[in-house]
This record gives C-alpha cells, structure tokens and sequence, in this order.
C-alpha cells in the first residue's frame, strides 16, 4: 500500500472520528426501527457511538473509521459513515478533503441490514 493511501485513510479516519464525536461535518440519521425504540436506548446508543474506538483489522479493514456495530440493551447496532459532495447529490469525489464532502452517518439496526 503506498503513504499516499495510507495518509488518505488516515485523513479519512481522522474526519470520521471528528465527525462521530461532534457531529461537525455531516448530518446523522437513524432507521425508523432506531427511532422506535426507547428514547433511553437511543441515548445510550448514540453515546457508544460518540465514545467508540475499538476499531481492529477485522471491523475496519480500510482504517477509514466507516463502519462498527455494537450492542446496547441486548439490541445490535450498525453505524456507518458515507460520503456525498457538498450538495449531496452525488458521492464525494475525495472523502479525505472535507471541503469537498459531507458525511452522513446512519445509525441503524442490525436487522435494517
């Protein structure tokens, strides 16, 4: 792999993880089978996913910080981050630019999968 794509995927990390702490740099959505759920379970949901970072070769294989799944209250989650450009009408041509991307992350159930 060369630095290039590795400083990329590191740039693309870095942004994801900004993004997932903050919410700074995209917009967040959830499944309705996510908003149905008590709003108890939501919070500590999206609180998992603010403070996440056990990310490891076999749930991030491209070290972008794109994607994990955890559980909460006995309920499985995915969280996924994509890239649209700014007007969010088609994918972003350089997710590790953020001037050129908005992040959208969904906050979904396992079984939405």
């Amino acid at each position: 792999m060369s630095s290039t794509v590795l400083t990329k995927s590191a740039r693309i990390a870095d942004l994801n993880d900004e993004f997932r702490k903050t919410g700074i740099g995209g917009k967040t959505v959830m499944t309705r089978a996510v908003a149905d759920l008590p709003a108890e379970v939501i919070s500590s949901a999206i609180a998992t996913v603010r403070t996440f970072n056990d990310f490891t070769k076999d749930n991030d294989p491209h070290r972008e910080h794109d994607f994990f799944s955890f559980e909460v209250a006995g309920v499985k989650f995915f969280w996924k981050c994509d890239y649209y450009d700014k007007k969010m009408e088609f994918g972003s041509e350089d997710p590790s630019d953020s001037a050129k991307t908005t992040r959208v992350a969904t906050l979904m159930l396992a079984s939405d999968y």
